[in-house]
């Protein structure tokens, strides 16, 4: 796979008073140049903390405690991200990687017109080209995500549906023609017509301009009909990874079967559907051994005392289990 990203290792903590998260515990995954990779796991499961350490944005007190995480352009040495200033940073964010926010609606700034907006933002990134020529650029964005810019441009957050505002924020990912686009929960409280328009055009600017995008979600159907890889995520550690046919195929961890099988489906049965008994693990009481296996149906008790290595296939999956291959 040609990676954009590679986190290696990576253990994101939260020390506090009395004792410290650990909300991501040693993961290493690929995310592949010019395709559409999805994590996805309950809340809590560390998703969005990973995403975020790859703009260093995660949340005080949170510190990439250990591994590496590294943006590789094309033709030019690895970025070590967890090493980067300041100002290294600023330049490093929109430019090379964008994130489109989990809430559109308090993304945007409530008393800036969006033209305001788009072009505060291109200014603090060094663009210096004249105003119309900045003017001209947001337009072609907001047109490229479907919507009107002689009345996007001039309105206020507030005179947007949910729908606009998240369009708004993917054409101000789009900006300053980043390599990648991190979107978290992108359809967040959107209804499903307006769900897959967005995820169509989100589809449309990674196949025509070849930008490769990460996308968090807890909606593994959404997965299966847009992504190209996946990363299944549980407490803080990574149990699946491999390319969307793959994982839905053969789901190696119990916790992908878990997930698929609750989904429900227009075309089975809604008996059929199957939720995962018990609920998320506490992420400052983590389960000994397996992660998983008070909830897990093919739990033995060697799950408990041991946690599971990760096993690497050739085709460059992974899995997470003492049970794979049962």
């Amino acid at each position: 796979m040609d990676a954009i990203v590679r986190f290696q290792n990576v253990h994101i903590d939260y020390p506090l008073k009395k004792y410290t998260l650990h909300a991501v515990s040693d993961v290493s995954i690929d995310i592949a140049r010019g395709k559409i990779t999805a994590l996805v796991g309950e809340s809590g499961s560390g998703k969005t903390t990973l995403s975020s350490a790859l703009i260093r944005c995660i949340s005080e007190p949170g510190v990439i405690a250990s591994g590496e995480i590294l943006f590789c352009g094309k033709d030019e040495e690895p970025i070590h991200v967890e090493k980067l200033t300041e100002k290294e940073l600023q330049s490093f964010r929109w430019k090379r990687v964008s994130m489109v926010f989990q809430a559109a609606q308090s993304a945007l700034n409530p008393v800036m017109t969006v033209k305001e907006q788009f072009l505060e933002t291109m200014e603090e990134h060094g663009d210096t080209s004249p105003a119309a020529q900045k003017e001209n650029r947001c337009k072609e964005l907001l047109e490229y995500v479907k919507l009107d810019p002689d009345r996007i441009l001039k309105a206020y957050p507030h005179e947007l549906s949910g729908g606009m505002k998240q369009r708004v924020m993917i054409a101000f990912s789009l900006l300053l023609d980043p390599d990648l686009i991190i979107l978290d929960e992108p359809t967040t409280a959107l209804d499903v017509i307006t769900q897959s328009y967005i995820f169509s055009i989100l589809k449309e600017i990674n196949r025509e301009k070849g930008i490769s995008m990460l996308i968090m979600t807890h909606d593994i159907s959404i997965v299966a009909k847009f992504a190209d890889y996946v990363g299944v995520m549980y407490g803080g550690k990574l149990m699946e990874f491999g390319a969307v046919r793959d994982v839905f195929k053969k789901r190696r961890h119990p916790y992908t079967e878990g997930l698929i099988g609750a989904t429900p489906s227009i075309i089975h049965d809604i008996s059929a559907i199957k939720p995962i008994e018990g609920t998320p693990p506490d992420i400052m009481n983590l389960p000994e051994g397996c992660v998983f296996w008070p909830r897990c149906v093919y739990f033995e008790e060697r799950c408990r005392q041991q946690e599971p290595d990760t096993v690497v296939y050739p085709d460059g999956s992974k899995c997470k289990c003492l049970l794979e291959g049962r």
